[in-house]
């Protein structure tokens, strides 16, 4: 397999609290959700959840190739609760969460699962592209964002609506008419986008946080096709310096709204033929 793999936190010094690795015919991406420097009632952070969890998650669906790929991440879930449930408070409202994205070769397929707003671009041989994404906390966001995209990305308004927003993003976190993420509870798992495409068909597959797909998704500079093209010629990490070189043009979001002028951006391509 070859793999190439970019990440940049949204700010120099800060934690980057996506986490992406690849293994022996699986990888996956995990975006971790919640507020820097706000109470979580976790005492390790957000950047902490995202890694634990992605790195037992690889290491079981590498493991127990038969296991559904939705059956792993709950039982990934349930063991990084294990991990700190004695020390932090796991019923609290604002406690870490992560999208997940991930792939595994079985059997002459790519299985694949996504969680949250994380993207899986699947570029098949016939040059065509397929971007799996989980559209529900979109939907959920473009009903609540009104208040806050008509203000500028870092003003002391735009920081007190966007508090309010995620607030109430909050309230809908694992519900039913809401949004489901891997948090503290296992049973989010059963609400991931899964599904199967011949191997043979695929000339790559590519994991991305939404700090990467900006470019597409939030900017409108290009296409999945581009994206593509970019990634085989010249890498993820730069794919990641076109998103910062778009916001940096934009640091209030008049042009482009946006809860955070930059965004943790990270990029798994894995190219199989």
């Amino acid at each position: 397999m070859k793999v190439a793999l970019g990440s940049q936190p949204a700010d120099p010094g800060r934690d980057n609290e996506d986490f992406a690795a690849a293994g022996l015919g699986a990888a996956v991406l995990l975006d971790g959700a919640g507020v820097a420097g706000a109470e979580t009632g976790c005492v390790h952070g957000i950047a902490w959840f995202s890694s634990t969890l992605g790195g037992l998650l690889l290491a079981d669906i590498a493991a127990r190739p038969a296991r559904p790929l939705a059956d792993c991440l709950a039982d990934s879930i349930r063991a990084v609760r294990s991990l700190h449930e004695d020390t932090c408070d796991l019923a609290y409202r604002a406690s870490p969460t992560s999208t997940v994205v991930a792939v595994r070769v079985q059997a002459g397929a790519l299985e694949y699962l996504v969680l949250g707003d994380s993207t899986l671009l699947l570029a098949e041989t016939d040059g065509s592209t397929v971007a799996v994404t989980d559209q529900r906390l979109d939907a959920v966001g473009d009903r609540l964002r009104g208040p806050l995209d008509a203000l500028p990305t870092g003003s002391p308004e735009h920081a007190a609506a966007l508090a309010e927003y995620r607030d109430a993003l909050t309230g809908l976190r694992n519900r039913p008419g809401g949004f489901w993420i891997a948090g503290p509870d296992p049973r989010a798992a059963e609400h991931a986008l899964t599904g199967t495409v011949p191997l043979d068909s695929l000339a790559s597959v590519t994991l991305l946080s939404d700090g990467a797909t900006r470019l597409v998704d939030s900017f409108q500079l290009a296409d999945w096709k581009e994206v593509l093209g970019l990634l085989n010629s010249a890498g993820p990490d730069e794919l990641i310096r076109r998103v910062r070189a778009a916001e940096a043009d934009d640091p209030d979001g008049r042009r482009w709204p946006r809860g955070k002028t930059r965004d943790d951006a990270t990029t798994l391509h894995w190219v199989m033929q």
